[in-house]
């Protein structure tokens, strides 16, 4: 995540300088945080990518825009994450809350259109392998396409506790079993 989608356009918001600066006061930065969520998801989802090390953030033009001068530090940075986290649409990846996994679709959202595709298309009972369903010439025009695996896999994991899928995965075979 080192590099900023060219055609991404920032909100205004994003050279406003008080913006990168948490706002003591409760309701205004309730209202900023609501905003950065929003830029965050907006970002990840163009970008379609789904993870984030904060320890690197401070780098990546999402959080720093060098023609103001101005960063996030990393306990804003954790804020907005832990306000994705309470919406589902954000979970760390390791118990020190560095690197974190970010769901412009909760996981249970992800889960649902990868179910949908797959009845749509009349694939239940059929075995998929995860590439297919993320790299495979049928799902190119799918917002799933693309999905970092183990995003996919937790989607997934999501289906199989409803009772919708088996996830599969041996030595030669990851695959998914849909019913």
């Amino acid at each position: 995540m080192d590099k900023m989608p060219e055609q991404f356009e920032f909100p205004w918001q994003h050279s406003f300088p008080p913006f990168f600066t948490l706002q003591p006061h409760s309701e205004t930065r309730a209202r900023q945080i609501s905003v950065w969520r929003a830029l965050i998801l907006d970002y990840f989802r163009f970008a379609k990518t789904c993870t984030l090390d904060i320890r690197e953030a401070s780098h990546h033009p999402l959080f720093n825009n060098a023609s103001i001068n101005r960063k996030l530090d990393n306990e804003f940075i954790l804020a907005a994450l832990s306000d994705l986290q309470r919406t589902q649409n954000a979970a760390p990846v390791d118990k020190q809350r560095h690197r974190w996994e970010i769901y412009w679709h909760t996981l249970e959202e992800w889960g649902n259109l990868i179910y949908n595709y797959v009845t749509n298309r009349g694939a239940t009972g059929s075995v998929l392998t995860l590439f297919e369903l993320t790299q495979g010439e049928d799902v190119q025009d799918e917002e799933f396409c693309g999905l970092e695996t183990d995003v996919l896999v937790k989607a997934l994991r999501v289906l199989e506790g409803e009772g919708k899928c088996e996830v599969i995965t041996s030595d030669d075979l990851e695959g998914v079993k849909f019913f």
